[in-house]
């Protein structure tokens, strides 16, 4: 099949030849029809599979030009990054026709983007918490929206926008098509489409787990961090064929431990990128890692679903992710449009539990391969690596202190004692006026 035998027409396919794009992708002739005849979708396909273009493509087919310009369809994403790339394949396809569309993301000016929705869109690209943010001010018009899209419907439920989705659906017309698009299928998710979706007709591209046919895996039993870390200068060192390298760790802090351990090596040619970062920098980051400005890329788990790179060669695992999901999305990176990816995976004692849910997961083995002699293995542990000694703690009472202060309330002077002592003489003077033992003696 070929995209002359989808029913586009001559705006999009001319679009579709600058691409370079000759055949569409099993998601995305699998969705087409469907989509068109106004289905409500669950689409479901591994990452690097051309999803975006599988609900880009029929719904610009759909698109009718009009005055008014008020936005009918809406794309949420779960990443700034993601906002920027699906806005950069609208723009390359709607190449040849006046379809307006514009990203809107937290972290920066929302003015801009109220400034850009109001000048005229068809379709505004969003993340969860700034799409509701323009909703609940007016700026989009819900009743105006027909379409729907929800991309990367798992990741969107792993970072905690469920409660937005519910928000942002109860707001929309009811009367709508809506269109989920996922890498997995989890409880989650079944549980969001139960609620809120009626039905939709499932499209699988891929079986969950399965991994792409593209990308060579390897793993290596590594001792401890320091030594990964050798491992790794070693293979950037040696490896010719390593020409453009996304290293995958599991946290912000183990990015930057990584980052700091290479720069004195590749400096030049390394960058690092997680959620702590600026949205400038990060963007800048992703261009010169496309361009080819740096060679090495360190990022962590969230960022890989909103990074869509082409020719990555080598995708590296510092760690085996505890979501077997996420090892997925990380080597999907690579292999990408029917180029040979290879992916690398180090794997301590710690990760060996995480590595049998990621076999479980594919329903394969992780080739294993021994660590070339030349790496220097190191003895030096981590503070997360040394043995934790439990000690009992034995908590000893302190005695009970109580504060000594004043009455709360004065006492009145009547109420008040003062032990003074008086004679009996001086009492009956002070009763009688006179001292009747005066008078006696005399």
């Amino acid at each position: 099949m070929t995209f002359n035998d989808l029913n586009l027409n001559n705006s999009l396919l001319n679009a579709i030849a600058d691409l370079g794009f000759e055949r569409p992708t099993t998601i995305q002739h699998k969705t087409f029809a469907p989509i068109m005849a106004g289905k409500d979708i669950l689409g479901i396909a591994q990452t690097g599979t051309g999803k975006t273009v599988a609900y880009l493509l029929p719904l610009m087919r759909q698109w009718k030009f009009s005055k008014k310009r008020n936005p009918e369809i809406l794309v949420l994403v779960p990443t700034r990054e993601l906002v920027a790339q699906v806005v950069e394949e609208v723009e390359k396809l709607a190449k040849y026709t006046n379809f307006a569309v514009t990203g809107a993301y937290g972290g920066t000016n929302i003015k801009t983007q109220i400034m850009a929705i109001n000048q005229g869109v068809d379709m505004v690209v969003a993340t969860p918490g700034r799409l509701l943010d323009l909703i609940l001010n007016g700026t989009i018009q819900t009743k105006f929206i027909k379409k729907l899209v929800i991309d990367e419907v798992d990741e969107m439920l792993n970072l905690g926008f469920r409660t937005q989705l519910k928000n942002i659906i109860d707001l929309l017309p009811l009367k709508r098509q809506s269109l989920l698009f996922s890498a997995t299928i989890t409880e989650e998710v079944e549980a969001l489409i139960e609620d809120y979706f009626n039905n939709p007709l499932k499209v699988e591209a891929a079986p969950t787990g399965t991994p792409l046919k593209n990308i060579a895996q390897l793993g290596y039993n590594v001792p401890n961090f320091n030594t990964k870390v050798n491992f790794l200068e070693y293979l950037l060192e040696t490896d010719k064929a390593m020409t453009k390298v996304l290293i995958f760790a599991g946290s912000k802090r183990l990015a930057d431990d990584v980052h700091e351990r290479l720069e004195h090596s590749f400096a030049n040619e390394l960058a690092v990128m997680h959620s702590n970062k600026t949205q400038n920098t990060r963007f800048k980051t992703v261009e010169q890692f496309e361009n080819g400005v740096s060679r090495i890329l360190i990022a962590t788990d969230i960022i890989a679903r909103g990074l869509d790179v082409t020719a990555v060669s080598h995708v590296i695992n510092m760690d085996v992710p505890p979501v077997p999901e996420n090892y997925m999305h990380r080597i999907g990176r690579t292999g990408r449009a029917d180029k040979k990816g290879i992916a690398i995976t180090f794997i301590t004692k710690a990760d060996k539990e995480h590595k049998t849910k990621v076999e479980e997961l594919m329903g394969k083995k992780i080739p294993m391969k021994k660590m070339p002699e030349d790496v220097v293995v190191s003895t030096i542990l981590t503070l997360d690596e040394q043995p934790k000694i439990n000690m009992k703690t034995i908590e000893i009472r302190q005695p009970k202190v109580v504060a000594k202060g004043k009455a709360r309330q004065e006492k009145k002077d009547k109420n008040k004692k003062v032990n003074i002592k008086v004679s009996r003489s001086d009492a009956k003077k002070k009763k009688y006026g006179k001292s009747y033992a005066k008078e006696y003696r005399n």
